[in-house]
Order: structure tokens, then sequence, then C-alpha cells
């Protein structure tokens, strides 16, 4: 048998998950992880830093990657319905080290996502309970650790709470089983959908046209501070935006279908929330100049300059965004969980986060796990820090995904493709190149961070490797 036929046999045999989705489920899955952190967190970081009101070039450019990778991502998981995402794709097209180094990237890309959403959530809160006379010190509302010039600094003892306290929340309700977590997830898309839509229509009456001048800001004279490489880099960053519809492929081994229901999940989330993304960008960088917006709620400081007439719709987003990050955090938790019980089950990681619980049918070890170190890495880091980084495992896991599907359609030419991608040597083509051309357009301290966690993943896996090597071999007779 081919590796692929491999993972296809161990896709089928294995019925531990239970499958409760449908394609419905599986789209507000990917709204849910989509529509939030994009939004609601690095639009302003974005804009006022690289890119300018050309944030929307930002994300069209990361949109267009986004859809040549969805498209190779839905045929993937046609033929390997299993919950491992790009780590069984890469694993079932180019073995088990590409895999391994593929979930790897895929474990930073969800820590870190699932963290800087947190540290934004975070924020969004603390300004809903100022505007009622609640204040949170900043001791316990910002991280020990901030970011200056690119380095990190240690300052007073401090604690992101906010932050620690969702995520461990989230773990309860995900540890309780997926029929929860996804009744939790779609009231959450409902409410945040109504909210951004708001936002949008409302907002959009005070745009200052003169905001928008230049729409193109010129190059400082630093690669990827505006200019066309500023554009380019602001794709970069806000790539982990669109990181939702990998989540809905994670989610594989629990749907009902998931030779259709899965690629409907994928392609529909992306189209619909990158037409969000859009008009909510122009409106954003429409009514506040973007070099203000340089918060972690960027929102909010945008409706704060735009006058006293827009307060209580500052109110009602700030209680959208806490709402709408909350989803996603839903998703990105699941996804983690997800990846860690699909490693665990094939030995790459300890197997406590392959168990499934007999009364949730949910990897609890994994949730678990998941979530303390997410929490823990909320509490202590800045926003800025973690963002970078969410990318650069993102990015290198689509490349090889839109590779996968080209390898494969030459190698296996005559598997079952449920869902194929069509003008395939195109569309895998166009999405590695620019995939390629965004990790380049990334800082080099991000290369470095990333460079670290590949060193630290190749030597866990080395001695993993080399125990149970040893474990396997029989003892010698003692003389």
């Amino acid at each position: 048998m081919s590796r692929l036929q491999d993972v296809q046999a161990e896709a089928a045999a294995d019925n531990a998950l239970a499958r409760h989705l449908g394609a419905w489920d599986l789209v507000l899955l990917g709204i849910g992880g989509i529509l939030g952190a994009g939004i609601f967190v690095s639009t302003g970081v974005v804009a006022a830093d690289h890119a300018g009101p050309a944030i929307v070039l930002s994300f069209l450019i990361a949109a267009a990657a986004c859809f040549c990778a969805a498209l190779c991502y839905a045929e993937f998981a046609a033929m390997v319905p299993a919950s491992g995402s790009a780590y069984n794709y890469a694993h079932a097209a180019f073995g088990r080290l590409v895999g391994w180094f593929i979930g790897w990237c895929l474990l930073l890309e969800y820590l870190m996502a699932a963290a800087t959403v947190s540290v934004g959530w975070s924020a969004y809160l603390v300004n809903l309970l100022q505007s009622f006379g609640i204040v949170i010190p900043p001791q316990l509302s910002s991280p020990p650790i901030s970011a200056e010039n690119g380095a990190l600094a240690f300052g007073a003892p401090a604690i992101n709470a906010p932050a620690l306290m969702i995520i461990l929340l989230l773990t309860f309700v995900l540890v309780r089983g997926v029929k929860l977590s996804v009744r939790v997830n779609s009231i959450l898309v409902a409410i945040k959908v109504t909210v951004i839509v708001l936002f949008i229509g409302v907002a959009s009456l005070s745009i200052d046209v003169a905001n928008w001048q230049p729409f193109l800001p010129p190059n400082s004279g630093t690669s990827g501070e505006y200019g066309w490489s500023g554009v380019f880099r602001g794709a970069a960053i806000i790539f982990y935006a669109y990181l939702g519809f990998d989540g809905v492929s994670t989610a594989a081994k629990e749907a009902k279908n998931p030779q259709r229901s899965v690629p409907i999940g994928i392609l529909g989330s992306l189209l619909f929330c990158t037409g969000l993304y859009i008009l909510f960008a122009l409106t954003l960088t429409g009514i506040a100049p973007y070099p203000v917006l340089d918060s972690a709620s960027p929102v909010s400081t945008a409706l704060d300059y735009a006058g006293s007439h827009l307060a209580w719709l500052k109110i009602t987003v700030a209680a959208g965004a806490v709402i709408g990050l909350t989803s996603v955090l839903v998703v990105l938790l699941f996804g983690l969980s997800r990846i860690l019980f699909a490693m665990g089950a094939d030995g790459l990681v300890p197997s406590l986060f392959a168990r499934i619980s007999e009364r949730s049918r949910a990897p609890t070890g994994g949730i678990v796990v998941a979530g303390l170190v997410v929490a823990a890495t909320a509490a202590t880091f800045p926003i800025q820090t973690l963002s970078e980084l969410i990318s650069m495992g993102t990015l290198v896991a689509f490349v090889f995904v839109c590779a996968g599907v080209l390898y494969l359609r030459h190698r296996e030419p005559d598997v079952s493709r449920p869902f194929r991608v069509p003008f395939a040597p195109v569309v895998c083509t166009t999405g590695i190149l620019v995939c390629i051309y965004m990790l380049l357009s990334l800082p080099q301290r991000t290369w470095l961070a990333f460079l670290i966690w590949t060193l630290a993943g190749a030597a866990y896996y080395a001695l993993r490797r080399r125990h149970k090597g040893a474990a396997a071999r029989p003892a010698t007779p003692s003389v």
C-alpha cells in the first residue's frame, strides 16, 4: 500500500470520535474561526505599522493565497477525512518525517493564534467594562513581558488575567464534548455577524475620505513599512486571520459526510468572511487616520476618534468583539486539540493526547494540556510578539498542502478524489509562490523564532524516535 492508502485506511478504521457535524455546522465553525482576530485585533496593527488604508489590498492578497490553499485543503479533506488537517495531508503525500514537521508548524500556528486572540479579547473586555465604570488595573490586564523595538523586555509584576480566564473557561466547555462546543459556537457566530454588519452599516456614514489619503502610503525607507513591501508584510501578518478554514479540516473525523461537507465548510466560510473583511477594513480606516489604530482593540480606538455620537456603537462593538473573539477561541482550541489527537494516535506525541473520554467522546487529554499552555502564554506575552509568529507556521503548512496536491496528482492519479482542485497546476503553483513570497516578507526575528521552534521540534522528534526504538528492542539477557 502507498502512504496515501495507509492514511486513508487509518482514517476509515478510526471511529473513536463521534460524527455529529453537518455541512452547515462546518460553515459556522469556519466563520467562527475566521471572523474575529483579523477584524477585531490585527487590522489596527497592520494598518498603522505596515499598509495604511491599503490593508484592503493586504486582505485581498492573503485571501487569494488562502483560496488557492483552501481548494487544496478541500481536495485533501475529501480524500483523507482525518482529524489532523495539514499534518495528515503532508504525511499522506510526503511521509512521516514531513508530516511531523508540518504538525509541529501547526502546533505553533494554533498555539500562537489562540494566545493572540485571547489577548485581544482581554483588551476589548477591559474597554467594555470601562464603559460601565468598571476598571481592571494594568497589573491584572497586561503581560509582564513587553515588546520594545522588536526585543522582549521584562517589566513590573503583572498578568493578563482576563486572557488567562477565558482560555480556562473554554477549555472546560470543550472537554464537555463536540455537541456543546458547536452549539456554543453557532450562537456566538450569529451575534458576531450581526454586530459586524451593524458596525459597517452605521460607521460607514461617518467615513471621512481624507483618511484614505494616501491610500497606499509611500515606503518609509524600511522594508515592510508602507509601500508595496508593507502591503505584502501586512498580508503575511494577517494571513492567520483566515486560519479558521483550517479548523474546519481538523473536524473531518467528526463530520457526518466529510467528502461533501468539509469542502463546503472550507470554501463557504472563506468566501463569506473575505467579503466582510474588506468592507470592515474600508470602514475602519475611513473613520480614523490609520496611524492611531495601533492597539489591541483598534475598533474601540477608531470609534473614540470618530466622535461621541458613536459612543453607543463602541459599547455594542466591544461587546460583539468579546463574543466574536470567544467563538474564534473555541475553534482554535478545538483545532489544536484535534491536531494533538492525530499526532498522539500516530505515536509522535505522548499517548495522553490521543485518549478519548468515554462520556464526551472528546480528546480530553489534548484539550486540557493545550488549554493550560495557551493560557500561560496569553497571560505572559505581548500581542505584537505573538501575532508575528502565527503566520509563519500557517504559510509553511499551506506551501506543503499545495505541493502535496500536485505531487499526488502525479504519483497517485487513479485515487478517487470526491473534490478536485480546478486547474490544479495553476492554482497550486500560485498558492505556493504567493505563500513563499509572504514568508520572505516576514521580519528576521520571526524567522529566528521559527528556526528555534523547528530545532526544538527536531530534537524532540529524534529523542522520541530513539526512545521508542530502544523500547522496541529486546532486553539483553543478563549473564
